[in-house]
C-alpha cells in the first residue's frame, strides 16, 4: 500500500479511480474483489470494502449480484470531470491568486503556462 497519511480506504478508492481514468480498468469490466484488494495490500477486507462502497455511492461502480463489482458505463468521463474540477480548485485558483498578487495579467499567466508545457 502507498505510504500516505490519508486513510487506507481513501487510497484504495483513488487507486481504482486512477485505473479507470488511465484505462487499466475499462468500463463494464470487473474490478478486483474486496478480498483480492485486501490480500494484495495486506489490509482488512472491511477497509477495502469501504473504498469500493465510496465508488458505488458515486455511481462509478455497480454490483452484479453473485458475480462482483463492475465499472459503470460513463465512469471514466465522470471521474475525469471531477478531477478537472479538483485540479482547478487545487492548482489553478491558487496560481491565479498568486499571479494577481504579483501583478501578472492573463496574457502573462498564459505565457508562463505555455513555457512550462514546452519544458515538460
Amino acid at each position: 500500500m502507498v505510504f500516505d497519511d490519508r486513510p487506507l480506504f481513501v487510497q484504495i478508492t483513488e487507486q481504482l479511480e486512477s485505473a479507470i481514468i488511465d484505462g487499466s480498468l475499462a468500463e463494464e469490466t470487473q474490478v478486483p474483489s474486496t478480498n483480492e484488494l485486501a490480500a494484495f495490500h495486506r489490509i482488512n477486507p472491511a477497509t477495502a470494502l469501504k473504498g469500493i462502497n465510496r465508488l458505488v455511492a458515486d455511481g462509478v461502480l455497480y454490483k452484479r449480484r453473485g458475480i462482483g463489482m463492475f465499472v459503470s458505463a460513463g465512469a471514466r468521463d465522470l471521474l475525469r470531470q471531477r478531477r478537472r474540477a479538483d485540479f482547478a480548485r487545487q492548482y489553478v485558483e491558487p496560481l491565479v491568486a498568486e499571479a494577481r498578487k504579483l501583478g501578472l495579467g492573463p496574457d502573462e499567466i498564459k505565457g508562463l503556462l505555455d513555457d512550462a508545457v514546452v519544458r515538460a
